[in-house]
């Protein structure tokens, strides 16, 4: 569940930022150079990003898709890693002077464009703000054109949602000459939360800040809801599993009798004989414990290292991954210890009462 959760995070790393303020009220908000120097100046901030998003319908000559566009700045591509997932063509948007866009693999296919080859311009399409009083349908519309320059592929939810352009670009087809969706910011790792904080005070109470975590908190709470479904029910596999220790140990108490009559009749109390076969409980259950933790660290090592479980190159990721974490060592040694404790618990109180040792 470590490796689901960490392969999700890391495709979301690509097109999140660190750090996402918007506005509380509304859907855009004006962003001047001196907001933006105070944001620069706050402990951990790095780089930010004006970015611009609105639906928009994209058409090739009869082929259409209706999409986000997310107008974008020079600094984007520094907060995020868009560039690394263009596989075709190339990231371009930064080139000066040119209406260019970078296409999902999805609106791609929708569109039937190919960039190997001769490609028109696509036009794209966005409703005029405010009321028009033209009967003609294209005059409430903006139009611009514009050459697509890279396809890009994450997921199907990227793929077939989102497009790109120059900030200048989105301006123009939103009417939008000043206000902007969005700044994004990249962040120092260690400072996150810090930093989060400091613009949390600092812009006060118009403003909404998400980190990359918020932004999809939906997405990553269910994977730890999984994660944790998963762990009780392994939780019960080992209820199970300790009947054999209630086994064992009843077996014990019943074999050593005489001796526990023996050591009663030279002044050994009922605690003494209790905490022996308690301890040889948990040395049961400590040494099974920890033989398993190491047959499992195992296991993961070879999945990590070879790869034995594989999905398919048509996946995102072609093979089953693996994060290993400590804490998930210490909260599985301890449940098992935990779990152990009970299950001795029982037959040592059962079988080792006085009426056996008289």
């Amino acid at each position: 569940m470590n490796g689901l959760t960490g392969t999700v995070a890391n495709l979301y790393n690509v097109f999140e930022p660190d750090l996402k303020i918007s506005t509380s009220k509304g859907k855009y908000f004006e962003a001047d150079d001196d907001l933006v120097e105070k944001i620069k100046k706050v402990n951990g901030v790095k780089y930010v990003s004006r970015t611009l998003m609105d639906k928009a319908l994209i058409k090739n000559i009869d082929k259409q898709a209706l999409v986000s566009i997310k107008g974008i700045d020079n600094n984007f591509n520094k907060i995020t890693k868009i560039n690394g997932s263009v596989e075709d063509g190339v990231y371009g948007i930064d080139e000066p002077g040119k209406n260019l866009i970078l296409l999902g693999r999805g609106i791609s296919n929708q569109l039937q464009v190919n960039i190997r080859e001769y490609v028109n311009e696509l036009s794209i399409f966005s409703p005029v703000k405010g009321k028009s009083e033209s009967l003609n349908p294209d005059d409430n519309l903006n139009q611009i054109y514009a050459t697509p320059c890279g396809i890009f592929s994450l997921n199907e939810e990227f793929d077939y949602q989102f497009a790109f352009v120059n900030i200048e670009t989105a301006r123009k087809l939103f009417d939008e000459p000043k206000r902007i969706s969005a700044l994004e910011i990249s962040c120092e790792e260690n400072n996150l939360e810090d930093t989060q904080d400091e613009l949390t005070k600092l812009l006060g109470s118009g403003f909404i800040i998400k980190n990359r975590y918020q932004l999809n908190d939906v997405l990553f709470k269910s994977l730890e809801t999984e994660k944790l479904a998963t762990f009780i029910i392994l939780a019960f596999i080992l209820i199970i599993a300790t009947f054999n220790i209630i086994g064992a140990l009843t077996m014990l108490i019943i074999e050593k009798r005489k001796d526990i009559k023996t050591l009663y009749s030279m002044g050994a109390d009922l605690s003494l004989i209790r905490n022996i076969f308690m301890r040889e409980g948990f040395l049961i259950t400590g040494v099974g414990a920890s033989i398993g933790l190491i047959l499992g660290l195992g296991v993961c090592w070879l999945q990590i290292k070879f790869h034995l479980v594989k999905f398919g190159d048509e996946f995102v990721i072609p093979y089953y991954p693996i994060e290993l974490q400590l804490k998930d060592f210490i909260w599985i040694f301890g449940l098992i210890m935990l779990i152990g404790f009970f299950a001795a618990l029982y037959p040592v109180r059962v079988f080792t009462k006085r009426d056996m040792v008289h």
